[in-house]
């Protein structure tokens, strides 16, 4: 089965996107970020919905990263890069799209945790590809007719996007994150943690400075390893 020509659109290389491990500085950098990790996450769904099997696991993925990251995007232009353009009427434009996207991924999470036939799945997987990129390329348009270039949300104070992918699997390689910034990472990573589910730290450094500052009653620490050379511990969320 040939890839649809919304995922051949959407994965091309752009020269706005940031070279792996970098922060884009324009909104048009941040929107490539993002774009390119929805669509690896909606070619995994298609991928496993075409083959006929569950795209349980892959639909989880997707959702997760739309929830996480895609409606946070979407509240941060809100709170920190439109009112750099005043009360330009052509806003309201752009916030129309902004609800329109949170209830299409509103609409994907519920499609997955109902765990709707994979066509259906597949189905608005490539609806939301087509509706984010026509917004993004919208959004962009948009703001530089109003004479101001556009700044990424993440230059404005805004979490990086790049931290999501670091902190997504089982295992979280601390030492791969700025250390400012490796608490609020981490702590999002744990609010994302289902019930009894678990995520394991790993530093050549010392954690317990971490573990101190992550110390919560919804979460059991358990230390898998105390160093010289490494140190491990597993994070379950109760």
């Amino acid at each position: 089965m040939s890839r649809p020509a919304e995922l051949r659109r959407h994965a091309r290389t752009s020269a706005a996107r940031p070279r792996d491990g970098e922060t884009p500085h324009t909104l048009t950098g941040e929107h490539a970020q993002l774009l390119a990790q929805v669509t690896a996450r909606a070619r995994a769904l298609l991928a496993a919905a075409a083959r006929g099997g569950s795209p349980e696991r892959e639909a989880r993925a997707l959702t997760a990263y739309l929830r996480a990251e895609v409606i946070r995007q979407i509240r941060d232009e809100e709170w920190l890069l439109f009112p750099a353009y005043g009360a330009a009427p052509a806003l309201s434009r752009l916030t129309r799209d902004h609800a329109r996207l949170r209830a299409a991924v509103d609409a994907i999470t519920r499609a997955a945790s109902d765990s709707c036939p994979p066509a259906r799945l597949a189905t608005l997987t490539r609806d939301l590809l087509t509706q984010l990129g026509r917004h993004f390329a919208t959004e962009e348009r948009v703001l530089a007719a109003l004479g101001r270039p556009a700044a990424a949300t993440a230059a404005l104070g805004a979490q990086p996007h790049r931290w999501f992918p670091l902190t997504e699997g089982p295992v979280i390689d601390l030492d791969a994150l700025p250390q400012a910034a490796a608490a609020d990472a981490v702590r999002d990573r744990l609010r994302r943690l289902g019930r009894d589910e678990a995520v394991e730290l790993r530093s050549g450094h010392d954690l317990n400075l971490l573990c101190w500052q992550l110390a919560d009653g919804d979460y059991g620490f358990t230390y898998l390893s105390e160093g010289p050379g490494e140190w491990r511990v597993r994070v379950r969320r109760r």
